[in-house]
């Protein structure tokens, strides 16, 4: 009888140890973002996907025990080929020259272009440029000088390879060796081929430096000079050594001079460089916001826009005579930002993005700038165009046809028939076609899926599944399943918001909400799409009891260029009154505790934060990371898009500037900043804190050494979301 007694204590006490079938994990700071710690929440997603020039199969890129490896997919067999092994590209490089560690560090990094026809891969020591061919598995040295080259490209034809060195242009013949340099008078401030850091971020794409164009018959290089010598200097500092470094950048605030830019077109073969004429615009006062080339090189085409971007002209210039004639003219009634270049049809003619309309769809028009006809229309708007089928007549494209907050894949015929969803199900889709559009790899994910990787016919027929993605860790840990909402603002817009609450949610009990904003123009937050590790976050606090809302302004939503000339020439003002529309809708529920409302957001929406904290009395605490605080100190581009310049719009200026409203602030504030953002500037937070120092007013502050306008350091990340967390935690 006594060993049945201990034998029951002793199942009893191990049973105590294991947990039940159906009890859930909660998730924890580390999980979601400690390098060494976190768990794979997202899976791991298919990425890169590139399609070969004959549609036949597309190339992924891989990591396997040997290094990087580029491989080929047959679409009709699925048979995979090995073209890129990062081994022997590490034994052709040592061939070559480089020693062993140098030789291993260049093949396991991926390479800087790919030529398929030739079957060549341009790779960048940093100092000397390299080309490996697969088909022989050897490896050349085509440059040979102490300076670095950037921006390096092979020609379209593969016989050449252009770079910029020394902020000069120059090619290099990759059989020969010969090199040709096309400009010599490359110096700090005057930049050939290369982009000034304003066009770079706010025009031509962040992390996109080349401003130079091969024609497509390899013969000729049309590229942008640029002179930076009258922008103020900014001085960013990294102050984790000893002596200390500094980085100095040019960077045009608001009514600053902006670069002065030219456009410049170089002979491939005798290096003869003419300045194409643009004498109709003011040098002062002008844009150039793309460049392309017709397809069959006989002229360039760029566009051309007024320093506050209230037009955009589409010119082309006579590559043989340089004569420039006017396509036509883009308005609308605020601004006009740059939709790509136009997609060239084999009859000359091209397809156009547009807004003018008051939400973004396709035009038709033919190559002398008369329009066809308008291809697509209605209430909604063309996200991504993917381009034609111009052998069956079919214009691909993403679009918010049949949801807002969910794009899906779509087709119509060139005469503006048969519109066609082409996807499913609900969720957001991104499609990559191959060049003779029989096929597409689709991207799908919805908020409570992480991305799955299809093969589609181009009826959108799934022929494969390339990657399912499936997560199992995530049922382990019970999450939310998030509401998608509809709030009415003041003036009857339907404002789109997400609510995540606890997973044990009871209507009886009253909660504390958290809301997440972004709010800039045109920027929606409330999708149906896999959210990453910020979303995992916000589903930790929900656990943690609170209530977590995002809710995107009129402006920000998504819904038609119209929506978002709300804001226009003042930054942040409509945007703070939906806000409060959505937190007045938020009191009214019988399970919020109003006393204890909390808002945080990054860049535009730590703008929004702090607008928000020195605009109202709502919130009992905020979080504000890398915000802008006065719109005079943000850069010229972005800002004069929206706001005029200073000069055209000083009442617009004097609303956005929440230095004058830091003796406003109501509630708990945590205010962070990345030490060397180049984007927005620390003196954002600089003068912000400034001016509630001087109003008396406490907060907390964290400064990130070495980092940008994104946390992005494994270490400081983790730590970020840590510190915020503690934050709620004792505040909300």
């Amino acid at each position: 009888m006594r060993k049945t007694i201990w034998l029951l204590i002793a199942v009893l006490a191990l049973t105590s140890l294991v947990p039940a079938q159906d009890e859930t994990l909660e998730l924890s700071v580390d999980e979601i973002f400690h390098p060494a710690k976190k768990l794979a929440f997202s899976g791991n997603p298919t990425f890169g996907v590139r399609w070969t020039n004959d549609g036949t199969g597309f190339v992924q890129s891989a990591r396997s025990s040997s290094g990087v490896q580029i491989v080929h997919i047959d679409v009709r067999t699925g048979a995979q080929t090995v073209f890129y092994d990062g081994a022997k590209v590490s034994a052709a490089l040592q061939d070559a020259g480089l020693d062993k560690a140098e030789a291993a560090k260049m093949a396991f990094a991926f390479a800087t272009a790919h030529n398929e026809p030739a079957g060549s891969f341009l790779l960048n020591s940093g100092t000397d440029l390299f080309v490996y061919f697969s088909a022989s598995d050897t490896a050349k040295r085509i440059t040979n000088t102490p300076q670095e080259e950037l921006e390096a490209d092979f020609s379209p034809d593969g016989r050449m390879v252009s770079f910029v060195q020394g902020n000069d242009l120059y090619s290099v013949d990759v059989a020969g060796g010969k090199v040709t340099r096309y400009t010599k008078d490359g110096a700090k401030n005057l930049l050939n081929g290369y982009l000034a850091w304003v066009y770079e971020e706010e025009l031509y794409g962040r992390g996109q430096n080349r401003g130079y164009w091969w024609s497509p018959d390899s013969k000729s290089i049309v590229f942008l000079k640029t002179d930076d010598a009258e922008i103020p200097n900014f001085v960013l500092a990294d102050d984790t050594v000893t002596d200390q470094n500094t980085e100095y950048t040019n960077y045009p605030q608001a009514g600053d001079p902006n670069p002065l830019v030219s456009l410049n077109l170089a002979d491939a073969a005798s290096a003869k460089v003419s300045e194409i004429d643009t004498s109709g615009y003011a040098k002062i006062d002008f844009l150039i916001s793309r460049v392309d080339w017709a397809p069959d090189s006989s002229a360039i085409v760029y566009q051309g826009q007024n320093r506050e971007q209230t037009y955009l002209d589409l010119n082309s210039v006579d590559r043989a005579s340089g004569k420039t004639r006017r396509l036509f003219r883009e308005t609308t009634p605020a601004w006009v930002a740059s939709p790509g270049n136009p997609y060239w049809l084999k009859d000359g003619s091209f397809i156009w993005e547009s807004p003018r309309n008051g939400w973004q769809h396709l035009y038709h028009y033919d190559g002398n700038g008369k329009l066809i006809r308008q291809l697509t229309n209605g209430e909604w708007e063309v996200g991504s165009f993917y381009g034609v089928d111009q052998k069956n007549g079919f214009a691909y494209f993403s679009g918010t046809k049949d949801s807002p907050i969910g794009p899906q894949i779509y087709r119509i015929r060139l005469d503006g028939s048969g519109l066609t969803r082409l996807t499913s199900p609900e969720g957001s889709h991104r499609a990559t076609f191959n060049p003779t559009f029989t096929h597409f790899v689709n991207t799908w994910s919805d908020i409570n899926t992480p991305p799955q990787t299809r093969l589609h016919r181009s009826d959108g027929t799934v022929e494969k599944v390339i990657n399912e993605n499936i997560v199992g860790i995530l049922g382990d840990y019970g999450l939310s399943t998030p509401e998608f909402m509809k709030v009415k603002n003041r003036d009857g817009f339907e404002m789109e918001a997400i609510m995540i609450k606890p997973p044990n949610f009871d209507p009886a009990k009253k909660y504390p909400v958290l809301s997440f904003v972004y709010g800039g123009p045109h920027a929606p937050q409330v999708r149906n799409a896999w959210g990453g590790s910020r979303y995992l976050w916000h589903q930790m606090l929900a656990q943690k009891g609170y209530i977590v809302w995002v809710l995107d302004p009129r402006s920000a939503s998504g819904k038609g260029e119209r929506e978002t000339w709300t804001a226009y020439k003042q930054l942040g003002v409509t945007e703070q009154l939906d806000i409060e529309d959505g937190i007045g809708y938020l009191k009214k529920l019988p399970f919020v505790d109003s006393d204890r409302l909390g808002i945080w957001g990054w860049s535009y929406g730590g703008y929004m934060t702090l607008f928000a904290m020195t605009h109202s009395k709502s919130f009992k605490a905020g979080i504000s990371v890398a915000p802008v605080t006065d719109y005079l100190l943000y850069d010229s581009i972005y800002t004069e898009r929206y706001m005029l310049t200073p000069e055209n719009n000083p009442e617009g200026y004097a609303k956005t500037d929440l230095n004058k409203k830091a003796k406003n602030l109501h509630g708990k504030l945590l205010i962070v900043h990345g030490m060397m953002d180049n984007n927005v500037h620390m003196q954002n937070t600089t003068k912000f804190v400034y001016a509630l120092q001087k109003a008396g007013k406490q907060f907390e502050f964290m400064a990130y050494p070495t980092q940008r306008h994104g946390i992005s350091d494994p270490y400081q990340t983790w730590h970020l979301y840590q510190m915020m967390t503690d934050f709620i935690l004792r505040n909300l």
